[in-house]
């Protein structure tokens, strides 16, 4: 494997403007509307319109290097504002819907953004805290609020405006996002990916996503919202530097009904999301009276799969594989399964080592590599050829440092690697629970949990206790139909100490209506221990 990397590249080119010269009708995005209305976008729209909305950002003075803040809704000019600012060799900053005052204005200061394209949506988050943000001079709107002094739509911005755009020259490793970490531990950080990190995230794509074969016929699907590396970057730039049309809907709730009538509607042909989606889809009571015929492979990322679930996900997609993959906002997809190369998925496997990334398990204090079954942290090779990786923290030089070490880049996630090269994870590292010597994680714990019949989803933290030192303690949210009491909360123990090593059993066990999450879907186990008052 050689990596192939062109001494000029702007990621808008390849996921917008050669196929919009190619074929200007080809299709690009399905999007669904929330009023139920829905259009088909060509690359050639999409092409005029984010042109349209560049030479309106030149006009206002956004140029090269400015950073241009997008919603993470699934709108068709959401993604032209990407294209937009690449055209004009900026930076976007996708910013989640779910962001409160604090944790938007904190991004929109810490990146100095100059200009915000915002859904209706965050509107209110947004101007409570626009007066703080004085490098925020240019506010478009799109979701069908209306605009207050300062601001304007999106559609009147761009009325009028030429639909040609000279894109700007960049080199493969010039800034092309600011895409912020979800926050599961500490404040944020803004993780700068240069163009080259579309291209370094291919072969894994290529693997994980397509099992080795780009159709004609494709077509994706991604349930999350635009603003999740694994979303935005890997699903729908992948796709559209493909060529592969994506489905895109507006409504900001998640309906695993609704899934399966787009699958069955667009003949998808891809999608991925994290676990717990997987699992919400799985639990549709007439799942099976969709077609969903046309599906060929399911992608899951971000958090670990259980057997179980796994096995429902076949059997609902029956001509469907399955593929789990791992990657961070700091190096996006370096492990994954490819059935195609006979990697079928194991469960409690993430995958082994996409080629052209060079992977290890090492110790968290020597750095020394780990052998087989060791567990350790997982690292990537930061230096040599490889595109992928970031290129630091938005103005965190030192915590950059410590992020890439000798060459390694740290993920901060234990896991282990067995004598065939498949890696598991074992837990992030500040999650790790040690009871009476016993070191253990809390995602195994979580998923046996899950896999009982009563529980929608759980999350296990470690707490004090005088004997053990620490001990596991379970949150745990219940399936509709199931009811508290002590019963069901002993036999949920019992259940896992049946499964797992007795000492991984939660001896505390506390029922909540909702678990924490970031805006990915994961489970803010930072959050569980600040409630339990261990932060």
């Amino acid at each position: 494997f050689e990596w192939e990397v062109p001494e000029e590249f702007n990621t808008a080119t390849y996921v917008c403007d050669r196929w919009a010269a190619l074929d200007g009708e080809r299709t690009a995005v399905y999007a669904e509307r929330q009023d139920g209305t829905s259009h088909e976008y060509t690359f050639g729209e999409v092409e005029a319109m984010a042109n349209r909305l560049a030479n309106y950002l030149a006009d206002r003075g956004v140029g090269a290097g400015d950073r241009v803040a997008v919603n993470g809704t699934q709108r068709v000019e959401n993604l032209a504002t990407h294209v937009a600012a690449w055209k004009l060799g900026a930076i976007s900053v996708p910013l989640s819907i779910l962001l409160g005052p604090e944790g938007m204005g904190f991004r929109l200061r810490d990146s100095g953004t100059v200009a915000y394209v915002a859904d209706a949506v965050s509107l209110d988050v947004l101007r409570a805290v626009r007066g703080d943000c004085p490098d925020l001079e240019t506010v478009l709107t799109v979701g069908g609020a209306d605009p207050e002094e300062g601001e304007k739509r999106f559609a009147e911005a761009v009325e009028g405006q030429s639909t040609t755009f000279e894109t700007a020259t960049t080199n493969p490793d010039e800034p092309a996002f600011i895409i912020y970490t979800s926050g599961t531990t500490g404040e944020p950080k803004g993780v700068v990916l240069p163009h080259q990190s579309l291209l370094g995230g291919l072969p894994g794509i290529v693997m994980g996503g397509n099992n080795l074969e780009v159709r004609e016929d494709d077509v994706a699907r991604i349930a999350v919202e635009w603003s999740w590396i694994g979303s935005l970057h890997l699903g729908i730039l992948s796709a559209l530097y493909f060529g592969t049309p994506v489905v895109a809907h507006a409504e900001n709730e998640f309906d695993p009904a609704r899934e399966y009538r787009l699958i069955e509607e667009y003949d998808v042909t891809f999608a991925g999301g994290p676990a717990t989606l997987l699992r919400m889809m799985m639990q549709v009571p007439d799942r099976d009276s969709y077609d969903t015929s046309s599906m060929r492979m399911v992608v899951q990322g971000g958090e670990s799969l259980s057997a179980e679930v796994a096995e429902q996900v076949t059997d609902t997609f029956e001509n469907a594989g399955i593929h789990e993959v791992y990657g961070q906002t700091e190096a996006l997809l370096f492990l994954s399964d490819c059935s195609a190369l006979g990697l079928e998925h194991r469960p409690g496997k993430m995958g082994k080592a996409v080629p052209g990334h060079e992977v290890r398990i090492q110790d968290p204090e020597t750095g020394e590599e780990l052998g087989p079954g060791e567990v350790g942290e997982i690292a990537l090779r930061y230096d040599g050829d490889d595109p992928m990786p970031f290129i630091e923290y938005w103005n965190r030089p030192e915590q950059t440092a410590r992020k890439v070490q000798d060459g390694w880049l740290r993920s901060e996630d234990l896991g282990t690697v067995d004598e065939d090269g498949w890696f598991s994870f074992h837990s992030r590292r500040d999650d790790v629970i040690i009871s009476s010597g016993y070191k253990m994680g809390p995602v195994e714990v979580e998923e046996t949990l899950a896999g009982h019949e009563a529980v929608a989803d759980a999350g296990v933290i470690g707490v004090p206790e005088d004997t053990r030192g620490e001990v596991p303690k379970a949150f745990v949210s219940l399936v509709p139909d199931a009811e508290e009491h002590d019963a069901l909360r002993e036999e949920l123990q019992s259940y896992v100490k049946e499964r797992l090593a007795k000492y991984e059993y939660p001896r505390e066990l506390e029922f909540v209506d909702e678990l924490p999450r970031t805006t990915t879907g994961k489970v803010r186990r930072h959050d569980l221990r600040d409630r339990e008052g261990l932060v």
